[in-house]
């Protein structure tokens, strides 16, 4: 019994780190440098695969932002109407922001209708430079 207590624990653990990030994307590592952190010995198998699970129950969405790169992946609150939407990469800092915008939902139905084509909006990344960036470039 104490086995399965511990597993619990582990995923106690996990899935507070996960509603404590909000809406921002997270990855395997990130959890795993947390636990860390925290003075938790969980396993990079553990929580990848709770994760998964995680996100077969809908409690998580799954992105894949790079090409090579880990999945991330985000918590959805169980009240919220979280839906679709595309990101954007900055390709100075890093930085991943959501993008709900209306105009390119439109477009994404557009494409649906006029293409008959199915944007994976978890596989969508515009990439540029973010204000910020920008703005430092300006400063200097």
């Amino acid at each position: 019994m104490e086995g399965k207590e511990y597993h619990t624990k582990q995923r106690e653990v996990i899935l507070e780190f996960l509603q404590n990030s909000g809406s921002r994307h997270v990855s395997v590592e990130e959890v795993l440098e947390h636990l860390k952190a925290e003075g938790q010995k969980v396993g990079r198998t553990t929580i990848y695969r709770y994760m998964e699970k995680l996100t077969r129950e809908g409690t998580l969405r799954k992105y894949f932002i790079e090409e090579g790169a880990g999945a991330c992946y985000q918590y959805i609150e169980p009240w919220s109407a979280c839906h679709e939407h595309f990101h954007l990469k900055c390709l100075k800092c890093g930085k991943l922001l959501h993008l709900e915008c209306d105009f390119l939902n439109q477009i994404g139905e557009h494409i649906v209708t006029q293409h008959g084509f199915q944007v994976d909006h978890t596989k969508t990344v515009f990439y540029g430079t973010c204000k910020d960036c920008k703005e430092k470039v300006l400063d200097v």
